[in-house]
């Protein structure tokens, strides 16, 4: 749904329209730029200022600097500080926007301006608390801002000019909606008389941004921007969270209006259910009770309404198993003996093995993914479904729910600890002996392992294990996407809510670097790990100069394996081992090739290793101002990554040179039941295992 004010027609009058009239002669021009200063030096009692922050949002976290970003680039003028605009106050739209961003209490944005949206950029020059981070590219911005939202729990925010600037913001909005994470997008638009005219850098970003935004608004009002932005920020953080757009029109940033605060709402229909309905809850208690097979279905929801506390007071409560998808990891402790692992298709096979045989799944903030379910028709085939969701539209999109609940996870699981503390004192209640047993047995037999290389390479399960022992629970883990995501969620324990983000619906490669960017900025005490590919790295490693200028001492870890390693175990398994267009660097590429002719494979350079030297990732990090490493055996792995944790006032990057060919275990090929899962090549568990 989309909000659009009527644009202004050609010859309004609105500020920005071009007027008929001769054109002014240089003489013209000096005087009238002599009245305009001495108008600035002598100005009249309502200034144009944007208005101080008012509280703090609800768990806002303090600037720890104690200052502002501005001294560097701006040192003759000192941070202002102004009172909070009062109602009535005259000022630009550019103005209001800002001082409605200091009143939502943001404290930074991630951008990079341009013509469209420059009048914005202004007064934002001077606001005394919202930081602006320069980024290197619109998605670097965007992603940034997921990864802000992701660690506070509040909208992150991102800025962009019209055209390629906003539309560089597509794809990591569509991340953001497909992980319903709340982000805010502000997008510069040409003049109101030149919208729909194709006047240089517009493009429809409202039109084109419909489908992967929660909502959209078009501004051609000055005297609207302060209420949409305020508008933009409930929605995009109330029900189910996602990102929002508000694409401002460039007259209406120019324009003067009253500003004022708080802002009364226009949002017609937009009601968004939180509360769930007591008799579905006590319907689903009811079959907890009965249950013999049940099992705790838990998607990424739970942790969008901050319910991890109450998980792990109805998992001791019931004693049911756990299974925490991609998206939840660290929403109930990777430790705890009752949670079985991830499922789906890099799943353990016990957790694949619980929700295949379970008698009830607890389906709580999850969503029915393919990546879990494989093929539909055979997922859980005796298993009874509640599905708890504040998003009425996710229950029975893919499975038939028996017991519908919509409402915020936090509240559900709330009362539905109490409906079965119920049904307990009132002597329902299952044995679940028999069922762990047989759970327990398919974990200890197949528990998540991986094989060292017989060549002596660096296995990069191995590194990734070491970095979640090192760093430690409370460190921040950020992945890219392939096969080094799925061993970051295998092979580190995730123990917190908010200390694993990686890009779930959507699958960007490129998501790592920059939202780690903005987790670090988010909870700049933590240390923060960007666990990335080599290709993955390649697509925003240009965000590691804002990092450096800006001062986010991230830490990134790049797998490289020299190949786009998820794309070449498909190709291994699935394509005869024919392996194009996969390999990054040019020798790999050529032996490959010849080994798929069946011809003699040329010589192979041992110093080369198995990860690309193109681009070399030291000389690139040392480049862009960071500190970077190398690790190509085990036996340096520890000391490397400990090196890495010592350095605080700079990026540091550490290239781990890993085999070439390793691959992801356990796998449910794409499209095939959860039955059919593999442990390693070739070899399928034995479901009827027993201790």
């Amino acid at each position: 749904m989309t909000d659009q004010t009527t644009a202004a027609p050609p010859g309004s009058g609105l500020a920005g329209t071009a007027r008929k009239g001769p054109s002014p002669t240089p003489r013209d021009l000096a005087a009238r730029a002599a009245s305009r200063d001495a108008a600035e030096s002598h100005p009249g009692p309502a200034g144009s200022g944007p208005a101080q922050p008012g509280a703090a949002a609800p768990g806002e976290r303090p600037r720890s600097d104690g200052g502002s970003r501005h001294d560097a680039g701006h040192r003759d003028a000192a941070p202002r500080s102004e009172p909070a605009a009062a109602a009535g106050t005259r000022m630009t739209g550019a103005s209001a926007l800002v001082a409605a961003l200091e009143q939502l209490g943001v404290d930074v944005v991630f951008g990079i301006p341009g013509g469209a949206i420059l009048p914005l950029y202004d007064p934002l020059f001077d606001s005394p608390s919202v930081r602006h981070i320069l980024v290197r590219h619109e998605q670097g911005a965007g992603h940034a801002a997921t990864g802000y939202a992701q660690v506070t729990g509040r909208p992150g925010v991102c800025m962009a000019t019209s055209g390629p600037g906003a539309t560089n913001l597509v794809t990591p909005l569509s991340d953001a909606y497909m992980d319903s994470v709340p982000v805010v997008a502000i997008t510069g638009q040409v003049p109101s008389n030149l919208i729909g005219t194709d006047g240089f850098q517009e493009a429809d970003i409202s039109g084109i941004t419909l489908p992967v935004t929660k909502h959209n608004f078009l501004v051609t009002k000055a005297e609207d921007i302060a209420r949409t932005v305020a508008e933009a920020f409930h929605v995009a953080s109330t029900g189910r969270p996602g990102p929002v757009l508000v694409d401002v029109a460039k007259d209406a940033l120019q324009a003067e209006t009253e500003f004022r605060w708080p802002p009364v709402f226009d949002l017609p229909g937009y009601h968004p259910v939180t509360r769930p309905h007591s008799r579905q809850v006590r319907e689903a208690a009811r079959l907890i009770a009965g249950a013999s097979r049940p099992v705790l279905y838990v998607g990424g929801g739970v942790l969008k309404a901050g319910a991890s506390q109450e998980l792990l007071e109805l998992a001791e409560l019931t004693g049911i198993p756990v299974v925490t998808t991609l998206m939840a990891r660290g929403g109930f402790p990777g430790s705890h003996r009752q949670n079985l692992g991830m499922p789906g298709m890099h799943g353990t096979v016990a957790a694949v093995g619980a929700l295949q045989k379970s008698d009830l799944l607890v389906t709580l903030g999850a969503r029915f993914d393919d990546r879990v379910t494989g093929k539909l028709d055979s997922f859980a085939p005796g298993a009874a479904v509640v599905h708890a969701d504040i998003d009425p539209a996710e229950i029975s999109k893919n499975r038939r729910a028996d017991v519908p609940i919509v409402g915020d996870c936090r509240e559900v699981i709330t009362e539905l600890i109490a409906a079965v503390t119920s049904e307990f004192e009132a002597g329902h209640r299952t044995d679940l002996a028999a069922w762990w047993s047989q759970l327990d047995a398919l974990r200890n037999t197949y528990p998540l392992g991986y094989d060292q290389p017989e060549d002596g390479s660096l296995a990069p399960q191995y590194v990734i294990e070491r970095i979640g022992q090192i760093a430690g629970p409370d460190a921040i883990y950020v992945a890219g996407v392939g096969q080094h995501q799925m061993w970051a969620a295998q092979f580190i324990s995730h123990e917190r809510p908010g200390h694993w983000l990686n890009s779930g619906g959507a699958g960007t490669m490129g998501y790592a670097v920059p939202a780690a960017m903005g987790a670090k900025v988010a909870d700049q005490a933590a240390c923060v790990w960007a666990i990335d590919g080599d290709g993955c790295f390649q697509m925003t490693n240009q965000e590691l100069a804002t990092c450096a200028v800006e001062g986010i001492p991230v830490k990134i870890a790049i797998i490289n394996n020299g190949n786009l390693g998820m794309v070449r175990q498909w190709q291994t398994l699935f394509y005869n081992e024919r392996y194009s267009n996969t390999d990054l660097d040019r020798e790999a590429r050529t032996y490959d090739q010849a080994l798929s002719r069946e011809q003699p494979p040329p010589r192979r350079d041992p110093a080369a290793g198995g990860g690309t030297r193109i681009p070399d990732f030291v000389k690139l990090a040392e480049a862009y101002g960071c500190v970077g490493l190398r690790c190509e055996d085990a036996a340096s792995v520890d000391a490397v990554i400990e090196q890495a944790m010592k350095i605080n006032d700079r990026p540091v990057v550490v290239d781990f040179v890993v085999h070439r060919d390793a691959m992801v275990w356990p796998m449910v090929a794409a499209g095939t039941s959860n039955d059919d899962i593999i442990v390693a090549r070739n070899m399928a568990p034995d479901w009827d295992v027993t201790e």
